[in-house]
């Protein structure tokens, strides 16, 4: 069944045929990933943790006030931000943390669970899967699954700041 659902009504999408996409989209498309933002109680254990992953910190700050409070819905927030960026990518991509001061951000026992509603994970590209996997285990970072291949890629889930979930993925085609 899967095999079927795969196949059916699928069209590849890869460099050969984006510009064909790119045309369809029209000039109100969004031009790529920004950044994600994630909430974690351990700043310095998720810095560690993205910098195993080659980003690099380009920005700390205290974020508060009226203004932001009103941007993002929180009434009287006060947090730490940090910024992260992966030097050396073909486009530019930022994990953006926060770590709270007030109001008080309880744990969420279910962030782990991939099955609810809401965020399920972020994905980053590596060269070779094996070498960062080694790499990161060295380091502590523990993985959730195995290594499976779909897609042309070969995909692992790691248990990444605050249980999100954080996917790594090594092209296996040319068309990546």
């Amino acid at each position: 069944m899967a095999d079927r659902i795969q196949g059916r009504h699928r069209r590849e999408l890869n460099r050969s045929n984006l510009p064909i996409y790119a045309a369809q989209m029209g000039t109100g498309r969004h031009s790529g990933f920004d950044h994600v933002t994630i909430t974690v109680a351990d700043l310095d254990g998720a810095r560690r943790f993205f910098g195993l992953l080659g980003f690099e910190e380009t920005a700390a700050t205290v974020v508060s006030g009226e203004e932001m409070s009103r941007y993002m819905g929180i009434p009287d927030w006060e947090a730490d931000h940090v910024t992260l960026s992966l030097a050396g990518a073909a486009t530019h991509q930022e994990v953006q943390l926060l770590r709270f001061h007030h109001p008080a951000v309880a744990d969420d026992p279910g962030e782990s669970d991939l099955a609810r509603p809401g965020f399920n994970h972020v994905c980053f590209t590596v060269d070779d899967l094996d070498a960062t996997l080694e790499r990161l285990r060295a380091a502590g970072v523990r993985t959730r699954n195995e290594i499976m291949e779909f897609h042309d890629r070969r995909l692992v889930f790691l248990v990444g700041p605050g249980d999100v979930t954080i996917e790594l993925a090594e092209w296996t085609t040319a068309d990546a």
